[in-house]
């Protein structure tokens, strides 16, 4: 069995929610740094293309968008369920609101001036700028806006307000009731406010969500150990993918084995390239060559990403 490699940095906030998904599954794995900025030569030899953090590689599968990592991680150890039986629909549908909705409200805030101010302040004014930069481009072709400075002000306090009462009004300790891949997309998002006295109130001010948040965050990480990019190719190129899931869902228009391009819709759409080798209920794989990478497949969400034959 190969190990889980977590390619990611530690500021980033999606990194942060898979990073507690680990540590709630008590998972051991291995920790890939990645650049926060592109380029990010040692990643697209995996991915093919797919940009954003975090990214889960198992021998040469390489999973995209915490939304399918989560689903991973549940087959590599089912207890305890991210996606608990009686609440599947509702956490996965309630976590895809807050990876959009929630997070780019958070994005706004976190990056208002004088936020931004105090997160960049060690870092030279070029590499501020560098990053900014970069993050334009990320949004740059896809389906998501960034949300104004002052709508998301007038709107936190809504959001907020309901997150309390249904933590309030709800059993047991978590959103809904044992803990879910819910709290762990909206925690993220509360993580990223926590950066700097500037937005740390917008979380803080809620007793109730604050409370809930030291809960998430109290898993922790699980155990980990550092692991260098150019072994966790050599990892890939002398790997096998796993062999294919079962029940097959047909996707309109292509046939399996025929040449793509998936990307997300939303935002970090750079595409794959690659063969369809499979499509799912919840994933779509595509297998790819890559020089230093070997033979590997490429498993992105079905939702959120689209297909285009090549």
């Amino acid at each position: 069995m190969h190990e889980l490699i977590l390619h990611h940095y530690p500021t980033s906030p999606f990194a942060e929610k898979a990073r507690l998904m680990l540590g709630f599954k008590g998972l051991a794995w291995r920790s890939v740094t990645i650049p926060a900025l592109m380029p990010k030569p040692d990643l697209v030899a995996l991915t093919g293309g797919y940009r954003k953090t975090p990214v889960l590689q198992v021998g040469a599968d390489i999973y995209c968008d915490t939304a399918l990592i989560a689903r991973r991680l549940d087959a590599e150890k089912a207890t305890p369920p991210l996606f608990p039986d009686a609440q599947a629909f509702t956490a996965a549908s309630f976590a895809q609101w807050a990876d959009n909705q929630l997070f780019l409200r958070a994005v706004s805030l976190v990056f208002q001036p004088e936020s931004a101010a105090l997160r960049f302040a060690r870092l030279p004014p070029e590499v501020a700028k560098a990053f900014m930069a970069d993050r334009g481009a990320l949004f740059s072709g896809g389906s998501a806006t960034r949300v104004p400075l002052e709508v998301a002000q007038g709107e936190w306090p809504t959001l907020m307000g309901r997150l309390a009462r249904q933590l309030e009004r709800q059993d047991g300790d978590f959103l809904f009731g044992a803990p879910s891949v819910a709290d762990f997309a909206v925690a993220h998002c509360l993580w990223f406010l926590q950066g700097t006295p500037v937005t740390a109130p917008l979380v803080d001010g809620y007793p109730a969500v604050a409370a809930w948040l030291g809960r998430v965050l109290g898993f922790g990480h699980g155990a980990h150990s550092p692991l260098e990019a150019e072994e966790a190719l050599a990892i890939a190129r002398e790997a096998t993918p796993a062999p294919l899931p079962e029940h097959p869902v047909a996707l309109p228009g292509i046939e399996p084995g025929q040449r793509v391009a998936v990307a997300a819709t939303d935002y970090g759409v750079d595409p794959v390239e690659g063969d369809l080798v499979y499509a799912g209920e919840e994933e779509l794989v595509v297998r790819r060559e890559d020089p230093r990478a070997g033979v590997v497949h490429v498993h992105v969400p079905r939702l959120g990403f689209r297909v285009e034959a090549r």
